[in-house]
């Protein structure tokens, strides 16, 4: 039998990977394309190019929209205004375009929903991630996330049927209203639940177990190594979690629509009636808006503005991953 000299430990009768036989090194050239990977491609591509060109698509309809409207309408006296009644006849003293109750009334909702939402989904997702056994989370887990599924129209009836019931025995009727903010707000916090407790903990279990073990050689306990080690590690996915949740309710329609009421203003009681954007849009859809209408046309401009404030809101989670993301 032959051997290779470079063979390691001159084996007898392997050849090197590279050897080609008699004339040398066989060349790897170019690899064969499977049958229906090109098409694969370009179906991948193709989904893309949907995806942006939709985007695209959505900005051009709001923008040209509401150009009509702004041609109408101060922008300054949109932006700034705190009396909103675009139902009554342009020109006439009832007649009111500013945009500020509508933000404010989002605003208040989707923050008792954060208020709700972080710290109960940051516990499970520390629970899960930290303390729960394994059996205990693929059983736990699935369950949470089942309430990502419950149509919101379910959950504005329960709001409307529960929470606000139960509000008003503990803190009087006369303190909180039927229609309300609070109401509207809890339960879209329990909605969101999933998305920062499901996110937050894949943040976590992405934190290397060298970390947790490095603190507790230091002398550290279980409680002191998620405080100070895991949970810092994993903060850039966390704060995503909070952001892309924060989008979610300000998008959100069905629970505001039901529970909330519609009625703007810039009162800051949250036991009080107000109308979030996506309220004023379910309601003004649902009614007779002739097209070419000033009413119809206040559609698109408070749909854009709606859709700079989620994107925003995305923006800024993408900046916060990218900025404060650490790479183990």
């Amino acid at each position: 039998m032959s051997s290779y000299p470079g063979s390691p430990g001159g084996a007898r009768g392997v050849p090197p990977a590279d050897a080609g036989g008699p004339g040398g090194p066989r060349p790897l050239g170019r690899a064969r394309t499977r049958p229906g990977e090109q098409a694969v491609l370009w179906l991948l591509w193709l989904c893309a190019t949907i995806s942006i060109v939709t985007t695209i698509g959505i900005v051009a309809v709001l923008v040209f929209e509401s150009i009509p409207f702004f041609a109408n309408v101060d922008v300054a006296a949109f932006v700034t205004g705190t009396e909103w009644y675009p139902f009554a006849e342009p020109g006439t003293e009832a007649f009111s375009t500013g945009v500020l109750p509508l933000v404010k009334g989002t605003l208040v909702v989707t923050a008792i929903a954060l208020a709700v939402a972080v710290p109960l989904g940051l516990a499970a997702a520390v629970y899960l991630s930290e303390y729960a056994p394994s059996k205990v989370r693929q059983a736990v887990k699935p369950a949470l996330e089942v309430l990502a599924g419950v149509p919101t129209v379910v959950l504005g009836y329960f709001a409307l049927t529960f929470m606000t019931p139960l509000l008003r025995s503990l803190l009087g009727a006369e303190t909180v209203q039927i229609f309300n903010a609070a109401s509207a707000g809890i339960v879209m916090g329990f909605m969101i639940v999933p998305i920062v407790a499901s996110l937050s903990e894949d943040a976590l279990n992405a934190v290397p177990q060298a970390l947790r073990q490095g603190a507790y050689a230091l002398g550290a306990t279980k409680r002191v190594a998620i405080l100070r080690v895991v949970v810092p590690a994993a903060l850039s996915g966390i704060v995503a979690a909070v952001i892309l949740a924060m989008g979610r309710a300000l998008g959100e329609t069905m629970i505001v629509t039901i529970a909330a009421g519609n009625l703007p203003t810039m009162t800051l009681d949250i036991f009080a009636q107000g109308q979030p954007m996506t309220g004023f849009i379910a309601q003004t859809v649902a009614g007779e808006s002739p097209r070419g209408s000033v009413v119809y046309q206040s559609l698109f401009a408070v749909g854009a503005v709606l859709f700079a404030m989620t994107f925003l809101a995305n923006s800024v989670a993408q900046w916060v991953v990218r900025r404060f993301r650490q790479v183990y």
